[in-house]
């Protein structure tokens, strides 16, 4: 007799790497269809910044995480954790992914604009030599020109084609699987403002197309070339921008594209973003909640594609059922804010 699998939900805080920004730490898990969260700390550092988290796409049991001592994995639905055997230097870790259709390999990316890949699910590792690097890009006083891959993406027609969205950057590409990178940001100033990049989707409904998103909206392409167009986003501040902090597509369902978005940074506005065509057009959707704070992570239930969940930076989390047209409310524990990372498996 097979026995019923429960899937459940991870959420991780984090919190900026520059000196004297406040950072939250944590990792929690909440069994789907309950409303208890539980704190997860065995095998992980003190203190773990979580600013990445993936399920194993053909072993759901199996999670990595990144932290600011490397990423670490879990067999157990997260009871206990391993440091993956990994020569970084000693940074943080702001992404993962693994490669569409072979869950051997997988990517990490690290500050300072260093991409790491394992050929065996993270048993060993080597850096991938990417030479692209910006100038120092400010946005105020006192920011941090840390050239941090907040988004890892690999083309799933195409597996040699890889990007990376790169905060106070811009976008990157390799055509090789990693041996050489070129920068791909023309086309995504708005307004003088930074290339500020947190996310990057290959499409697999329009072939061609890739979307990347930062602190100056939506922007999409569909050549090669690398040009680059905004999506026009409702505006969400003063600006006429919308800050957009993760892109995901629809399990199983390629026309649907959804962004976690808000009018910055820290504010006091959340909202999704949906297409239903691909990312040719886009609508808010109206979750029946009004978000407090920047909506800040998505994530799906591989298995029940309409299970899916989003969470705001100030540790709201909203849960659907039926593909995001109603949600509920599964807040974190009091005092659990700035949610960098999620999951569902």
């Amino acid at each position: 007799m097979t026995t019923q699998r429960t899937p459940y939900v991870y959420v991780g805080l984090a919190g900026e790497t520059a000196p004297g920004r406040p950072v939250q730490s944590g990792l929690y898990r909440m069994a789907v269809g309950d409303d208890h969260w539980e704190k997860l700390t065995r095998g992980l550092p003190e203190a773990p910044t979580i600013r990445a988290i993936v399920p194993h796409p053909e072993s759901p049991d199996t999670i990595y995480v990144g932290t600011q001592d490397g990423p670490y994995r879990g067999t157990d639905h997260g009871d206990h954790w391993e440091k993956l055997e990994i020569a970084d230097h000693g940074l943080p870790v702001w992404s993962l992914a693994f490669e569409p259709g072979d869950a051997k390999v997988m990517y990490t990316g690290y500050e300072n604009c260093e991409v790491y890949r394992s050929d065996d699910a993270g048993e060993t590792w080597e850096q991938l030599p990417v030479t692209v690097r910006f100038p120092e890009v400010t946005v105020s006083p006192g920011a941090n020109p840390a050239k941090r891959v907040l988004g890892l993406a690999v083309n799933p027609a195409n597996r040699d084609e890889i990007y990376g969205a790169i905060e106070v950057g811009g976008v990157i590409r390799s055509l090789d699987r990693g041996a050489t990178w070129e920068n791909m940001s023309h086309g995504q100033y708005v307004n003088d403002d930074t290339v500020d990049m947190h996310g990057i989707l290959v499409g697999r409904w329009r072939p061609g197309m890739v979307l990347a998103i930062g602190r100056a909206g939506l922007f999409t392409r569909t050549d090669q070339g690398g040009h680059w167009a905004s999506a026009r986003l409702e505006p969400l501040n003063p600006k006429g921008q919308t800050y957009c902090r993760s892109i995901r597509e629809t399990p199983g369902d390629p026309r649907t594209i959804w962004v976690a978005a808000g009018a910055g940074f820290q504010s006091d506005l959340g909202a999704l973003f949906r297409s239903k065509d691909g990312g040719a057009t886009w609508s808010r959707v109206n979750m029946g909640f009004k978000p407090r704070t920047t909506m800040f992570a998505l994530a799906f239930d591989e298995r029940q594609p309409r299970r899916m969940f989003c969470a705001a930076s100030g540790g709201e989390v909203f849960a659907s059922e039926d593909g995001g047209e109603s949600w509920t409310e599964r807040p974190l524990p009091e005092g659990a804010t700035q949610v960098y990372a999620m999951a569902c498996a």
